[in-house]
């Protein structure tokens, strides 16, 4: 029978028994052996679920309540479909009066199956409903997302005098959760209240949870405190929702809390709040927390040792992430591919690409994540070798992994490959992806190849949007095309407000070329517009004019930002000092750094020594470079021992060089033996020059 003739055999019935609801116990009648009771029974034992509804039809009479909500239940846990229509039409067909509840039971399958028209449908051909129809419509509409369905039908039961039970609000309020209408939630959370239910722990908890969602996490944490006794769920909303507003502090009190109750977490609050500690980057606070975690046994849950790992990844803690790691025995796809794009993404390519080899399987996810990690330390001979590898093990691949190979061209200057990769981007339909024909974009731009870089942006047309603007403005920037550039810019106003982004991207560019012009047009146009400058912005600007022998207008650019000034515009205006020929000033900067209480980093001393050089201080450069580990606990690099190379060299200081030399932690690279050799001859330091010169040889 159609849907059609199932709705029309309800539609016949016109009258209801009242008693009819009382459903018939399995066990106080036992079915014959041969009855089809009996046969339908053990198919479904046996779970053939076809075979049992195909065995309605040959008896041409009504089974018992009871079976007919056995055999929906079972065709809904396997999303049987047209099995649950013949249930629903064998039902309608043979039984003169369906009881209500059945019909109930017919729009619920209904609605777990997928099939919400049909459950609609069943429902408008009841000539007499209750509450339970009502809410099983409801639920119904909300499993499958038919929001603007689940609030008519909630008004019209409202209309009909019918009252709104828990189940009902819940799906409501699931709707809620979905179209995030802040005013419809605070009416929904009235007439819960009113009705009686604000001691429903379970609905409280859904508001709790809505509201966090709508952005209204006073509201949530209203609702919360004024729930009786929350539950384990409870907590775990509101710790989320904490999290996903960003307030990760709140997140971490709220856990600390639950605990002191004696609430055990569950693995996703455990997971949450450690997250919490990952984005704050509070190490100690999230030690307490795998502590926690251990005791309570939730590191074999692969969700919560994931989070721990990426937390002391991002905290700078790889031998303890490596531990997790290790110790974790069941380690699934996610786990492994978490765990190498936690190393990948910050540049510790090296073990990235152990934890990659060692993989048991992998997907595209993890290919995308090991080249990305590639590209963003830069190391192009090892991304082309391991496209070259992709290219023989993956058959398919995304759109992620065109953004990376057209990343790794532009970073090559490889336009013809870019092009390459722009024609099979192409015939694949992949320049309809916004992020994709960026890239593409960018990768043009970067490899000075602004014919093509043009012609794309015009095709793009109404699909381009701030980043395309950025890189072309960035690639003319780049190269020194400012009028050019200017004109794009103009362009872009009539489409699009740049953003602070926009323009710190362009003065960036002005200050590479450098470009004096574009880039005092583009301050000029921040104050016109009334733009909030920022440290970021700042920064941009006192680059872009020392590099542009600009100072004056760099100092006054710091000047203005006396409060808000962070270690970034310090270190630019101390680059910009010793660039400009001002070096002794760096000297006093530095000292003001320390009294506004700045704490310097490897580029504030790297900025130090180069002033040092400047100006010939060779004793104060190495105070200064001593007190790098001492005094600051900022580790030396590679380029701080060049400086300090240079500086004994240039001033003829080789015995201080001996012993700087005896010193250093590696052994000294090409370049630095070089200047130790030609300064050894210039000032008649033999036995040095030799020791340089074989080391040269070697």
């Amino acid at each position: 029978m159609t849907l059609t003739g199932v709705s029309a055999a309800v539609g016949r019935v016109l009258s209801r028994d009242k008693t009819s609801k009382r459903v018939l116990n399995k066990s106080s009648t036992r079915p014959e052996k041969n009855s089809a009771t009996h046969q339908i029974l053990e198919q479904l034992e046996h779970g053939h679920i076809s075979k049992a509804v195909s065995l309605l039809f040959p008896s041409l009479e009504p089974v018992s309540h009871w079976l007919y909500e056995r055999l929906l239940r079972s065709c809904s846990s396997k999303s049987l479909v047209v099995q649950a229509r013949k249930v629903v039409s064998h039902l309608v067909t043979f039984s003169p009066l369906p009881p209500i509840f059945l019909l109930n039971r017919a729009i619920e399958a209904y609605g777990r199956i997928g099939c919400a028209n049909d459950a609609r449908e069943l429902f408008e051909q009841m000539p007499e409903r209750d509450g339970g129809s009502w809410n099983a419509l409801i639920t119904a509409c909300a499993k499958n997302y038919l929001h603007d369905e689940v609030f008519r039908a909630f008004v019209r039961m409202s209309r009909d005098g019918i009252r709104g039970s828990e189940t009902s609000f819940s799906g409501v309020l699931k709707s809620c959760g979905f179209v995030l209408d802040l005013r419809l939630l605070m009416q929904l959370h009235c007439s819960v209240v009113k009705h009686g239910y604000s001691g429903n722990v379970d609905l409280e908890t859904s508001f709790v949870d809505v509201y966090g969602k709508c952005g209204a996490m006073s509201d949530a944490r209203r609702v919360f405190d004024e729930i009786e006794s929350p539950s384990d769920v409870s907590w775990n909303v509101v710790v989320r929702r904490y999290l996903e507003m960003g307030l990760n502090d709140e997140a971490v009190v709220m856990f600390f809390k639950m605990l002191e109750l004696n609430v055990r977490p569950l693995n996703h609050t455990v997971s949450s709040v450690v997250l919490a500690c990952s984005r704050s980057l509070t190490l100690e606070v999230g030690m307490v927390i795998h502590a926690i975690a251990l005791k309570l046994k939730f590191l074999p849950d692969t969700i919560v040792s994931t989070s721990i790992f990426d937390m002391y990844v991002k905290c700078g803690k790889l031998e303890s992430a490596r531990r997790v790691f290790d110790q974790t025995e069941s380690k699934d796809l996610k786990f492994w591919t978490s765990a190498m794009s936690g190393y990948a993404m910050n540049g510790i390519t090296r073990d990235a690409r152990e934890l990659f080899d060692l993989m048991p399987e992998r997907n595209i996810i993890s290919w995308n994540a090991m080249l990305g990690g590639y590209v963003r330390a830069n190391e192009w001979d090892e991304a082309l070798e391991f496209l070259a590898l992709m290219r023989k093990e993956v058959k398919g691949i995304d759109n992620v992994t065109l953004v990376w190979i057209l990343n790794v061209c532009s970073g090559v200057s490889d336009v013809q490959t870019g092009k390459q990769a722009h024609g099979f981007i192409y015939r694949h339909g992949y320049d309809a992806n916004l992020i994709v024909a960026n890239a593409v974009l960018d990768m043009y731009g970067k490899c000075g190849a602004f014919g093509s870089a043009n012609a794309l942006f015009r095709q793009m047309s109404e699909l381009r949007d701030e980043v395309s603007w950025n890189a072309l403005l960035t690639g003319l920037a780049r190269v020194g095309r400012s009028e050019q550039a200017l004109s794009f810019f103009e362009g872009m106003q009539l489409e699009a407000k740049p953003s602070k982004y926009t323009l710190a991207t362009l003065l960036a560019g002005c200050a590479n070329v450098p470009a004096l012009g574009l880039g005092k047009a583009t301050h000029g146009f921040l104050i016109r517009n009334g733009y909030d400058v920022d440290d970021v912005l700042r920064g941009a600007m006192v680059d872009m004019y020392s590099k542009c022998r600009c100072f004056d207008y760099a100092i006054k650019v710091f000047e203005e930002a006396a409060a808000t000034r962070d270690l970034m515009l310090w270190n630019s205006m101390i680059r910009g000092c010793y660039r400009n020929g001002r070096s002794k000033e760096v000297f006093e900067l530095f000292m003001a750094m320390e009294d506004e209480g700045v704490k310097p980093d490897h580029v504030t001393f790297l900025g130090i020594l180069r002033a040092c050089i400047r100006e010939g201080h060779v004793e104060l450069g190495f105070q200064y470079f001593s007190s790098m580990s001492t005094k600051y606990f900022v580790l030396p690099q590679v380029e701080h021992y060049d400086c300090m190379v240079e500086l004994y060299c240039k001033y003829g200081c080789l015995r201080q060089l001996e012993e700087f030399l005896l010193l250093m932690p590696f052994d000294p690279p090409v370049q630095m033996l070089t200047r130790i050799n030609d300064a050894s001859k210039k000032y008649g330091w033999r036995k040095l020059g030799e020791w340089a010169a074989k080391r040269l040889h070697e």
